[in-house]
């Protein structure tokens, strides 16, 4: 066994226990924060429809509660996403961070977290659901993943990102215990689970403490330099399993591909591309929703996130 194989068994593991699903198969199709083009993100509702959309995985982005509990948001600050705003008991818990003025979730307890309720995010959205959805927990996120497989039969797996770790660890707040707890409790296989990241460090320490096959997200190095990912992908290839790739880093202007994928897979990495919106911003030269993602499919991607799995749910099918 070259030394390149015995590096990082856990990753060889992950192949060969993932390897009939990837071998020949469909492109996975991951629910961003859920059915977040429906419902209001991160709430078990969207998790939920988008697991009967289809979705292959849903993805819980994860923050930090003050007595140390992991909960679904894709920001530390919660008046973007949250009622929070609502609570006049709350207002003196206000604070600026990095120029940033909100509430932040590392200053409540999941006790209190649990008196907000969740908003639409984006501007278009129906905002008809506003006002009726908790804010989980991801002890919560996997309990419905656990149920879901329970009553259909089905297996869907779960996409945990950690959101700003290091700004966690500052504070005294450390990820990693917690969510190896979680993951390691829920009886999923190396196949059901991915771990997620833009901060390389926590991945690399991750790295010899599971068996669950670890994804850096990349983006692109600047505006003027969008071919180049912000860490090179050699240097990703020593520490993970994967890419999480903004898609924006796999196509030029004018339609034409930027040669990531091939040099990802070359290096041994999956790639997942984010984010795929059918109501906001395509990457050029692009024109809809199908026509982008048909192109990102054809370009041999291992898959993707959107915020609306049916019609991801949909192109993918249409590959057959």
């Amino acid at each position: 066994m070259s030394h390149k194989l015995s590096k990082h068994p856990a990753r060889w593991l992950w192949a060969l226990l993932v390897l009939p699903w990837l071998c020949g198969a469909e492109p996975l199709v991951i629910g961003h924060r859920g059915a977040s083009g429906y419902l209001p993100e991160h709430t078990l509702a969207a998790y939920q429809l988008a697991m009967e959309m289809g979705a292959d995985f849903v993805e819980p982005d994860l923050v930090m509660t003050r007595d140390g509990h992991l909960i679904a948001r894709h920001d530390i600050y919660l008046s973007t996403t949250t009622d929070i705003a609502d609570h006049p008991e709350f207002a003196d818990r206000k604070k600026t961070f990095e120029g940033h003025e909100d509430w932040f979730a590392e200053d409540f307890t999941l006790a209190e977290i649990r008196t907000l309720r969740a908003r639409q995010a984006f501007p278009g959205r129906d905002k008809g659901e506003d006002g009726k959805h908790l804010i989980p927990a991801f002890d919560e996120v996997i309990a419905l993943v656990q149920a879901f497989e329970k009553s259909t039969g089905r297996k869907v797996g779960i996409y945990p990102e950690t959101k700003h770790p290091e700004h966690h660890a500052v504070i005294g707040l450390d990820f990693v215990p917690p969510l190896l707890k979680a993951l390691d409790g829920s009886g999923f296989g190396a196949d059901r689970v991915f771990i997620q990241s833009f901060e390389p460090n926590i991945l690399r320490r991750l790295r010899p403490l599971t068996r669950f096959p670890l994804i850096q997200l990349v983006e692109p190095l600047s505006r003027d330099q969008h071919e180049i990912p912000n860490i090179p992908l050699t240097e990703i290839a020593a520490f993970a399993d994967g890419v999480g790739a903004s898609k924006y880093l796999l196509v030029r202007r004018d339609g034409s591909a930027t040669g990531f994928i091939p040099e990802a897979h070359q290096l041994g990495l999956k790639v997942h591309i984010w984010t795929l919106r059918a109501d906001q911003v395509l990457s050029p030269p692009f024109d809809s929703f199908n026509a982008e993602l048909d192109w990102y499919l054809h370009q041999g991607i291992d898959g993707f996130f959107t915020d609306f799995p049916d019609l991801g749910v949909e192109r993918v099918k249409a590959l057959d």
